[in-house]
């Protein structure tokens, strides 16, 4: 089999000749996976091969040996690990020839295999020679500038791959020092510069203890920053992404070098080109983010002025406030219209709210009269960018120091609303949406919003939404921050309620513009709706809300008469259906909590026939939003709902059973907890079908684990509904609980993300213990007898777990009561025997209201266990 005549066919523009091909890459593979990895690797280092064939052999190579999925990467790990370790070794020696290669796309394709075969190698410590190899092609004579370009790629990829701890002091020294020599600029070849300062933003993180010695780090610094000012634009760039790193990962060590830093950025910013001086300007936003964290870290502590905290942006804010408000100034034209722009005055306006964020107060006084003297030049660059400044500095700064601004300036911003400049008017609607988010607050004694303005502003906002759709959009995003305001206020939500039916018109208008070439328009509409439903004050408003329901369903039956010709079509489609489904959520929620829940019983029918027929346009998105639909209205109807069980059932299994998007399988999952909630016993005669594929969910190991959580906590919910008929269960879902319970007995304190999750899963487990111990207590409690010495010893091993936190302190507590309560008088020697509940529950008196409620609770079940 000619691999090389393989690979090119299955390149070729005849679909004939590329079936074939592929079929017969794929035979080889199966066949015979020693050979053919070898063959490619083969194929990959020969310069005498076509170029063409070398690049599909390198990925080819490359993805046998990794995968985004991290089943499948598991897999392809494991393949490589069980190859004939003479087979890898030649495939190895293959790829470190093409370092060498003549070919561009071969090195950097070599280099990057390299890496992955490290990635899997070195912790098992195995290729323990390869940095030691890198590093010699580095230092041996005559080495040839693609070489080198190409080893230090492999070195910056290899360090990427592995975690720092894979590689010894020394190999870290080695390669730091072959990196540092690569950038030097006594080395004439750029590309290998440019490969050199690549390799020492990946070697970045492994230079902890060199970044430790004072002579070694300023030897480092000292080389980025001369890298700093080189001739090439991309090496420049490079640099200061090298001096990003430093800023997030080395903050404590900065000191020293700030003056020099605070000069390359100047520089950059004032006059190199965009891509660097955006680099610069990310440095500066990196330093605020440092600080922000280490003042909410320290706040209310004693150690709030700590060393750590250097206020490098208190320091530098006379210098650096005036050079960010220049960038302000440098917009590019329609801007607004593109969705993904990113420049040089985006960034300074981002860095300036990053300001305010770290120093509040202090940036005011500094922005202000740039604003003043821009915001009436004939210039609309000097008008955008006075404007941009203010809406930019409003989330830091004390309510006290902003609002006589805001007040004085917000009938400025409202006509600002008619500039003739669309980017004006497209920044000062973001402006207004933010003094809304961060400003209004109705219930403080001098509001910014009152019944004086509000007439005047909902004139310019409804007015407004009329525009453009990029403004019409930043429209309805202020809409949406202005009623937000109003959410914890009940009284002073009816402030609103005349605006009501105008609001409600403006925004389904906004929504069904035919300009609306993108999405955002419309989500952003109907968001504003969401929220404008969720403050209304009912009853003053219910009959406007039943009208809105009525045209949302309306809406929502004319979407099943869309043409679908293209995957686009079906996709426009499904996000307007999700959004359709997203507001009667929330209309559906609002009038189920008064008085005028009678609008739902009476529609409910004609929901529930619409939401079936959104699931059978088979789409995930909406599946999401029509599900969480139907729990509002399972919650609403009560055991009503059992009447749609038999139709519903179908789509809500092929919810459950949704492993590879699985947002949509944990919402139905919390859909079953609803209709647990709604039906109570009446979902017996479903609870088989749904508890086998709970289970098998369980038991799947491609289901994204944040699912599982959930599905235990719908156990207890299922238990709670059913009662004494959960004991067919237990069998099945006992082992389930203890075995997820052993593996959580202690977590890896230093893994964020795992303890996180380890905490959902603990509350989870007990919030199934929980319901499942409620729902069989009485006649068949003792059923349970056999499982609750594991469930103490489970909540003691949690108890002793200082990463426990708040909510499954109160799980636990909550499910010691339920155990006592359940067994009664049985659990005395249980109780006797684990007696860490008595300083458990003392903890717990020193917890917030909820949790010592609970454990008030739980001490007066175990008092009446032991002593009846």
């Amino acid at each position: 089999m000619d691999i090389t005549q393989i690979l090119l066919a299955a390149q070729s523009p005849d679909g004939n000749l590329r079936a074939a091909a592929e079929g017969n890459i794929k035979q080889f593979q199966e066949q015979n996976l020693p050979n053919f990895l070898l063959s490619l690797s083969v194929e990959l280092s020969s310069d005498e091969r076509p170029p063409e064939s070398r690049r599909l052999a390198g990925i080819i190579l490359k993805n046998s040996l990794d995968a985004k999925d991290s089943a499948k990467k598991e897999v392809l790990i494991q393949q490589w690990v069980s190859l004939d370790p003479s087979v890898k070794l030649k495939i190895k020696e293959s790829l470190l020839i093409t370092l060498g290669s003549l070919v561009a796309d071969a090195r950097q394709t070599s280099s990057q295999v390299i890496a992955k075969i490290a990635s899997i190698e070195i912790p098992r410590r195995e290729w323990q020679d390869l940095i030691a190899k890198l590093l010699s092609y580095m230092t041996q004579p005559g080495a040839s500038a693609p070489l080198k370009q190409a080893t230090l790629e492999a070195l910056g990829y290899v360090c990427e791959e592995i975690p720092p701890e894979q590689l010894e002091q020394d190999q870290v020294n080695a390669v730091l020092t072959a990196v540092v020599q690569g950038m030097n600029q006594t080395e004439l070849s750029s590309e290998v510069r440019l490969a050199a300062v690549k390799a020492l933003y990946n070697a970045l993180d492994f230079a902890e203890s060199n970044f430790a010695n004072e002579m070694e780090r300023t030897f480092i610094m000292k080389v980025i920053c001369e890298t700093a000012v080189s001739k090439e634009v991309e090496i420049r760039q490079a640099a200061f992404e090298c001096l990003v790193a430093i800023a997030s990962t080395y903050y404590v060590h900065l000191d020293p070098y700030m003056q020099t830093i605070f000069n390359l950025t100047a520089n950059a910013v004032k006059g190199d080109e965009e891509q660097v001086a955006l680099q610069a300007i990310e440095f500066w936003s990196t330093i605020c983010e440092e600080e922000i964290e280490l003042q909410e870290e320290y706040e209310g502590s004693d150690d709030a002025n700590s060393t750590v905290n250097y206020r490098f942006i208190e320091k530098a804010l006379p210098s650096l406030v005036p050079m960010l408000l220049e960038t302000l100034l440098k917009q590019e034209e329609d801007q607004e219209q593109d969705d993904n722009a990113w420049n040089i005055s985006m960034s300074g306006g981002t860095c300036l709210g990053l300001i305010a964020r770290t120093v509040g107060d202090a940036i005011v006084p500094l922005v202000m009269p740039f604003v003043e003297a821009n915001i009436t030049k004939p210039d609309w660059r000097c008008r955008e960018a006075a404007t941009f400044a203010f809406g930019s500095i409003l989330d830091g700064p004390s309510l006290g120091k902003l609002a006589p601004l805001v007040q004085a300036g917000l009938d400025f911003l409202l006509n600002t609303m008619n500039d003739p400049n669309s980017q004006v008017k497209d920044t000062t609607a973001w402006t207004l949406g933010r003094v809304f988010e961060l400003l209004h607050s109705p219930c403080s004694t001098n509001p910014i919003i009152s019944n004086a303005n509000l007439p005047r502003i909902m004139t310019v906002l409804l007015e407004s939404s009329k525009d453009v759709p990029n403004v019409a959009e930043k429209v309805c995003g202020a809409i949406y921050f202005l009623a937000q305001g109003y959410e914890d206020a009940e009284p002073v939500s009816s402030l609103l309620t005349p605006y009501l039916p105008n609001v409600i018109a403006a925004l389904l208008t906004a929504a069904d513009r035919g300009d609306v070439t993108h999405f955002r328009l419309r989500a952003s509409a109907y968001e504003a709706l969401n929220e404008i439903v969720r403050v209304s004050n009912i009853p003053e408003t219910s009959s406007i809300i039943g009208q809105l329901l009525q045209e949302i369903m309306r809406r929502l039956n004319l979407t099943f008469d869309h043409q679908i010709c293209s995957s686009g079509d079906k996709e426009r489609q499904s996000d307007l259906q999700a959004l359709l489904c997203g507001v009667l959520q929330v209309i559906i929620q609002k009038l189920n909590s008064s008085d005028a829940k009678s609008i739902i019983t009476q529609t409910a029918d004609q929901l529930m026939l619409l939401f079936l027929h959104v699931f059978a346009c088979h789409s995930a998105t909406v599946h999401e939003e029509a599900m969480l639909a139907i729990g509002a209205l399972a919650y609403a109807t009560g055991s009503d709902f059992v009447k749609y069980m038999p139709e519903f059932f179908k789509y809500l299994e092929a919810g459950l059973q949704n492993y590879e998007e699985y947002q949509v399988c944990s919402i139905s999952v919390g859909v079953v907890g609803d209709i647990c909630r709604a039906l109570e016993d009446k979902i017996l005669p479903f609870c088989d079908g749904i508890m086998t594929v709970l289970l098998k969910d369980l038991s799947n190991s491609q289901l994204n684990r944040s699912v599982k959580p959930p599905i235990f906590s719908c156990f207890g919910d299922i238990a709670l509904a059913i009662g004494e008929n959960f004991e067919k269960y237990l069998p099945y879902a006992m082992p389930m609980l203890q075995g997820a319970a052993e593996l959580l007995v202690v977590l890896d304190q230093n893994d964020e993300d795992m303890v996180d999750y380890g905490n959902q899963l603990r509350r989870g487990i007990f919030e199934a213990y929980s319901g499942i111990l409620q729902g069989i207590k009485g006649a068949k409690a003792q059923l349970m007898i056999p499982y609750a010495g594991h469930l103490l010893q489970f909540t003691e091993a949690v108890y002793k777990d200082s990463s426990r936190d708040e909510s499954v302190t109160k799980a636990a507590v909550a499910v010691l009561g339920d155990l006592a309560d359940t067994l009664g008088p049985i659990s005395k020697d249980l109780f006797k025997s684990h007696l860490f509940h008595v300083e458990f529950l003392r903890e717990c008196l020193d917890l917030d209201d909820e949790v010592r409620e609970t454990a008030s609770w739980t001490q007066g079940m175990i008092n009446q266990a032991i002593v009846s």
